[in-house]
């Protein structure tokens, strides 16, 4: 393949603030169109790329003009947008959480397997240079066995940056299906199982909206997780920080704790039992405030996937375990038990 033409489907600020500028600096991508429901919004995206604006991505998969397409709408349209281009013999990297239900996630993958073509989840949290420092700590036995760990991913909310403030579709239960814990807590999970090399089998979780009296969905979230080795440990997720942004992730183990994104200068610091401290600076991780990385890596793991023609660093597999383990956390908070995050997510047939 010489190019890849690309397609963006929502216009959002997802896509403008990643998406469409990681597509322009990959010299191995042409970005040939746009689409989005406010049709103004994609002629004004559209001029700064010189794309073609499309109302709606049935119109844009049936001009057959795009090899692959970034599905940037709210999380309830992913599945179907998803699965429609897969159908259409056109790559997918589809923005987090993947789906609204284990059903949709297994048609995508079934999809994609049908179909020959890449599907990619956008979780961008494996690509920090902390987080994959730390996986490779781990690893090699650097911190031994690990016993516990802490994680959060918090700030003020969508309506400080999305293109529609306080009316956007991310507080709209009937469009994106799950807040704070689709929008940050699904990342946590995806890193959680990338760090520790295991999956989440068990969940007990508080799911909560008491932040935003604008929102009927939940805000604030704090979940008790169990890997499938006996590691125990918490996240939250919350869009109720009206500090500073907390993106951090500590790993207590039995030489020593790793301490990511805590620190405003070191993004890993390392201490080990012995006393002795290690600290790394391997730059911020991605961010929307000023200074944070400009390249989310996503793109260009996708562009390579669809070049090389290789396996997505971040299957439609891998985003669906992710997404299993936040479904288990609803039911956990609905039902005030215990919840299993094993959710038969099998191979497809072929």
């Amino acid at each position: 393949m010489k190019t890849v033409k690309v397609g963006i489907i929502g216009c959002g600020s997802i896509a403008q603030l990643r998406h469409l500028p990681e597509y322009k600096m990959n010299k191995e991508v042409e970005i040939v169109a746009v689409c989005d429901i406010n049709e103004q919004r994609a002629i004004e995206v559209s001029k700064q790329y010189g794309a073609k604006v499309y109302k709606n991505y049935e119109e844009l998969l049936a001009s057959e003009t795009v090899d692959a397409v970034s599905v940037c709408t709210p999380n309830y349209l992913h599945a179907p947008i998803s699965i429609a281009a897969l159908n259409k013999g056109v790559h997918v990297l589809c923005e987090k959480p993947m789906a609204t239900s284990k059903e949709e996630a297994q048609a995508m993958i079934q999809a994609a397997k049908e179909s020959g073509k890449k599907l990619m989840i956008g979780h961008n949290q494996r690509f920090v240079s902390s987080h994959q420092k730390a996986r490779q700590l781990i690893e090699c036995g650097e911190i031994g066995r690990i016993y516990s760990f802490r994680t959060a991913f918090g700030h003020g909310g969508p309506e400080q940056w999305s293109v529609d403030g306080k009316e956007s579709w991310f507080f709209k239960k009937n469009e994106a299906f799950i807040g704070a814990m689709g929008d940050l807590g699904v990342h946590k999970t995806d890193l959680l199982r990338y760090i520790l090399g295991e999956e989440i089998v068990e969940v007990g979780a508080f799911v909560q909206t008491n932040a935003k009296d604008f929102a009927n969905v939940d805000d604030n979230a704090v979940c008790v997780l169990k890997t499938e080795s006996g590691i125990i440990g918490t996240l939250a997720s919350s869009w109720a920080y009206v500090g500073q942004e907390d993106n951090s992730t500590i790993i207590y183990g039995e030489k020593g704790i790793l301490r990511l994104e805590d620190h405003p200068t070191y993004s890993l610091i390392v201490q080990y039992a012995t006393g002795e401290v290690a600290n790394y600076e391997l730059g911020k991780i991605q961010s929307n405030d000023e200074g944070g990385q400009d390249n989310s890596h996503v793109i260009e793991q996708f562009v390579n996937a669809i070049v090389e023609d290789k396996e997505p660093a971040v299957s439609g597999e891998e985003g669906a375990k992710s997404l299993s383990v936040i479904l288990a956390a609803i039911e956990s908070h609905e039902t005030k038990q215990i919840v299993s995050t094993f959710l038969a997510i099998k191979e497809p047939a072929v």
